[in-house]
């Protein structure tokens, strides 16, 4: 029979380099250029105190895995991801084993006379022969600290990979039958995102802290644009801003989300313009939009009605700005 692999036992004692209050983790997140408002910090920081996984479903686009590398680079700490997909299995996501070199070992002891085949089986069912896949690899500490684990869009899977994660986020341990149980000394910093192109399962989300992100309002969007963009004309960026938002009011089959907030303000600084326009508009709404009936929607007299209301806005800002009333 296999030897077990010894059992790692969880430390007790919590890194020092975490937030230790929800102010702390809101300044970690604006450090990083990550505008972040205060409800999200206080369910990170409570994840981060509890060990608990946080669990942030949202539209796509929202910035739901900026959080993880977020959390990874200010914190010091590897980010592992596993990019979920339909069909994952265990083999893909936590383990499996290398069959090439077990044969080779096999033919090399058979060829030197080894004819023990419990000695054989220790052998080529060893750690040498093991390939770490994502969750194996979080469960083992990197420079003496846990990695931060981002586990994306979680509801690309079916139900059979949730039902395994579940030994994971519970007990933050693997069992691999030839082995044993593989126990993390010290837990990973867990990030779960889903998308919500499907319910996934209250056991699972009962493991989870819960956190709904939403697309930011129009203030916070825009200091999102000024942070990430930053060569943008200022009336640009207001407009960009101001046209998304409305946008999003609209029934679109898939409303811009920030990432594509940025994309456009990018595109439109790299064409030199200052303002929007309905030429400039139309060139670049498949930067903006990503689906053929959204655009044509958009380039008709929808998205013609929602440039004058951008410009109405922007005109009373500016009317508001030169008799000296704060907007």
């Amino acid at each position: 029979m296999c030897s077990l692999l010894a059992v790692k036992i969880m430390a007790n004692t919590k890194p020092s380099n975490l937030p230790t209050s929800i102010d702390e983790t809101l300044a970690l997140l604006n450090g990083a250029d990550y505008v972040a408002d205060r409800a999200l910090a206080t369910v990170l920081y409570l994840s981060l105190k509890m060990n608990r996984p946080l669990f942030l479903e949202g539209e796509a686009g929202v910035g739901k895995t900026e959080i993880a590398k977020v959390l990874a680079s200010e914190l010091d700490r590897p980010l592992i991801r596993l990019q979920c997909y339909e069909g994952l299995d265990v083999s893909s996501a936590v383990y499996e084993w290398n069959y090439a070199a077990q044969m080779v070992e096999i033919r090399m002891r058979e060829a030197s006379g080894e004819t023990n085949r419990d000695a054989m089986e220790d052998s080529v069912f060893s750690e040498r022969f093991l390939i770490r896949r994502p969750l194996l690899q979080a469960l083992e500490q990197v420079n003496g600290r846990a990695p931060v684990l981002l586990i994306d869009e979680l509801d690309r899977t079916d139900e059979a990979f949730e039902a395994f994660l579940l030994e994971v986020l519970s007990d933050y341990q693997v069992t691999i039958p030839e082995l044993g149980t593989i126990k993390a000394k010290e837990p990973p910093i867990v990030i779960i995102t889903t998308n919500r192109t499907r319910e996934i399962h209250d056991a699972l989300k009962r493991r989870c802290l819960y956190h709904w992100v939403d697309y930011p309002d129009a203030e916070r969007e825009l200091e999102i644009v000024r942070l990430k963009v930053p060569g943008a004309d200022a009336n640009l960026s207001r407009e960009v801003v101001d046209y998304v938002q409305r946008l999003r009011t609209l029934e679109l089959f898939k409303n811009p989300g920030i990432a594509e907030t940025l994309d456009w303000a990018t595109a439109l600084m790299e064409l030199d313009k200052i303002a929007l326009d309905p030429q400039a508009i139309s060139d670049t709404l498949g930067v903006l939009l990503k689906y053929q009936d959204d655009i044509a929607q958009i380039q008709g007299s929808e998205g013609a009605e929602v440039l004058r209301a951008v410009k109405a806005e922007a005109s009373a800002n500016l009317a508001a700005a030169g008799a000296g009333v704060s907007i």
